[in-house]
């Protein structure tokens, strides 16, 4: 097959990649303003995608990272990465995240692709591809360290919240209202921090891509029209909305209400774009869930459902070594020449048309994901001045009988 078609093929599945990623991870942003009534559900779509493009165009830190680090391709010490290689990665980090997004799970995007990648690689061109030091520094530590520190921000941020906002008379005190104002603020934060981290892997993946081809030297960051193409994908994506994980995100972990909210969501936009400063490839799911927690932690009363949160756990826990093993298959049968890849491509299509008919046995939606969540967004309607006024009243003439 010639270079120049599977350099094309590679950056059009990298580019489905992005887009999957942004309707993967739109719950990352938007789950708990949709849930807490702050923002409307295709308002919130629509906002985040705005948000993540702009977001797409602000840092290269970690296309660099996936470019130039965790493969070492080329050079006198590097190993010769085929674009039929990434092809295959590709492959299986786009399965898993298809295959989570119709159980509703919120995994890690960024890990299904350095897990079908490194699978690949060590498939096609042994272990000695992968540099160990980058991977533990700046994708593996991080993944574990940064939800502790979100969800323990969160936590704190709740408890002060609530602490700042005593309740009066046993009614919500009307300064919790503009905590809903605050979502909407704090979520466009985590929207543009998403667009800052998660669009670059795919920048740094096609850069590898050109980089394997010839088309790019080693060492050199993305193009301009690689930011802008990651940037509209993951844009496009992200305005698909991933309804099954926002229904997870928004009510599975706990009841949300708009403190918590501002709280976690405050927390995971700090951690996110303080990981794109330092080029950390992080997995901006494992932020949202982890500040989610601590912020259902936080607040007296709140449920946090830890049988929603294991499965979470155990689909961050298979995401890496299960992508990975699709993607070292997919290199296996790629090794074969353009009769392999075209297998690898028919089989991929075909599973991917598998997990759509599945997800037409049970369609969610704006509406009836947001029905689910409805519960949880009543319960933080702000008493307005009449209504305290009244039911004073009704207390005091209670007390006089």
């Amino acid at each position: 097959m010639d270079l120049t078609l599977i350099v094309v093929l590679v950056i059009a599945l990298a580019l489905f990649f992005d887009f999957t990623n942004g309707f993967h991870d739109t719950a990352n942003a938007m789950a708990t303003p949709i849930a807490t009534g702050a923002i409307k559900p295709k308002t919130a779509v629509a906002l985040a995608a705005v948000l993540n493009l702009v977001g797409a165009f602000l840092s290269t830190e970690v296309a660099k990272t996936i470019s130039g680090g965790i493969i070492k391709e080329g050079g006198d010490t590097g190993v010769q990465i085929m674009p039929a290689m990434i092809f295959a990665g590709l492959m299986g980090a786009v399965i898993w995240n298809m295959l989570t997004w119709l159980l509703g799970l919120p995994s890690s995007s960024s890990h299904a692709l350095f897990g079908g990648l490194i699978g690949a690689a060590i498939v096609g061109a042994g272990f000695g591809a992968i540099d160990y030091n980058v991977l533990m520094s700046k994708v593996l530590l991080p993944a574990l360290v940064a939800p502790v520190i979100a969800g323990t921000s969160a936590y704190l941020c709740t408890k002060l919240a609530y602490t700042v906002t005593k309740r009066q008379s046993g009614l919500a005190s009307p300064k919790r209202g503009g905590f809903r104002y605050g979502q909407i603020f704090s979520s466009s934060l985590v929207a543009l921090a998403h667009g800052t981290n998660d669009a670059q892997k795919t920048m740094g993946v096609i850069t590898l891509t050109l980089v394997a081809s010839g088309l790019q030297d080693v060492g050199t960051g993305p193009h301009f029209w690689v930011i802008a193409a990651c940037a509209l994908a993951i844009a496009l994506g992200t305005y698909m909305g991933g309804w099954r994980i926002i229904r997870t995100m928004g009510s599975g972990l706990t009841d949300v209400k708009p403190a918590q909210g501002f709280a976690a969501e405050t927390s995971t936009a700090a951690a996110i774009l303080a990981s794109s400063h330092l080029g950390f490839a992080l997995s901006t799911t494992q932020v949202a869930s982890g500040s989610v927690i601590g912020s259902g932690l936080g607040r007296k009363g709140a449920v946090v459902r830890w049988g929603t949160a294991g499965k979470i756990a155990v689909g961050w826990l298979f995401t890496l070594p299960a992508a990975g093993l699709i993607g070292a298959a997919a290199a296996g049968l790629a090794h074969y020449g353009n009769g392999g890849l075209a297998i690898v491509s028919i089989l991929g299509i075909g599973s991917l048309l598998v997990i759509w008919v599945l997800s037409r046995r049970e369609i969610v939606g704006h509406s009836n994901a947001i029905s689910d969540v409805d519960v949880s967004g009543a319960a933080v309607n702000i008493p307005t001045k009449k209504q305290r006024r009244k039911s004073a009243r009704a207390k005091a003439e209670q007390e006089t009988k």
